[in-house]
């Protein structure tokens, strides 16, 4: 049996901005990096035998602040791939989300950042997101989990999103109601190649 946590990276700058971010690499907010050392101290007194985070500077500060505040995991591994990057918002990223709303309308914005297989212009659609996270998942952290080793993950809304659908079995009409909070560690366990999450 072993532990997996999601963590989605604290508030971001351009999250407190209300901007699209996708794959800018932009920092922790103040509140974000709050976030996760609360996540932290949540987190405390579990021991963690390896970490992923994305590309992403908001991703790996946010492990970095967790793992700070966790005697029981020093020292432990941390593997970064960019397949757990955000989605690509592409032509939308930096781009205020209630100015982008008034010009092409609630609908449309709701769709793009939302739905499973519409893609922002230029951008990734939530599948193809998955097409990258759902490999990594596989052939990185399902070996670990199966080890015995106890995973956190933290990463990004859609990258956690695309990994949540593929563990729950969500389907891509259900998926679009999915929200991945901020600094919220989600708990699963693992046993015997089956993952639940704990409650």
């Amino acid at each position: 049996m072993a532990l997996l946590v999601l963590l989605r990276h604290g508030e971001s700058v351009w999250n407190a901005a209300n901007r699209f971010t996708g794959w800018t690499d932009v920092e922790l907010s103040e509140k974000g990096e709050q976030e996760a050392a609360d996540a932290g101290r949540q987190l405390a007194d579990t021991r963690f035998d390896v970490c992923y985070t994305s590309d992403l500077v908001r991703a790996q500060k946010t492990a970095e602040i967790v793992l700070a505040l966790n005697s029981a995991s020093d020292g432990i591994p941390t593997h970064e791939d960019w397949r757990l990057n955000e989605r690509h918002y592409g032509a939308l990223q930096g781009l205020d989300k209630d100015e982008t709303r008034a010009k092409h309308g609630a609908e449309q914005v709701h769709i793009w950042r939302r739905s499973y297989d519409v893609a922002p212009p230029d951008g990734e659609s939530l599948k193809a997101c998955a097409e990258r996270t759902i490999p990594c998942f596989d052939e990185c952290i399902i070996p670990d989990l199966t080890s015995g080793k106890n995973v956190l993950v933290a990463a990004h809304g859609n990258s956690l999103r695309s990994i949540v659908m593929h563990i729950e079995d969500i389907s891509s009409e259900d998926i679009v109601s999915l929200e991945i909070p901020t600094g919220e560690p989600i708990h699963f366990t693992y046993d015997k190649g089956v993952i639940t999450r704990d409650e």
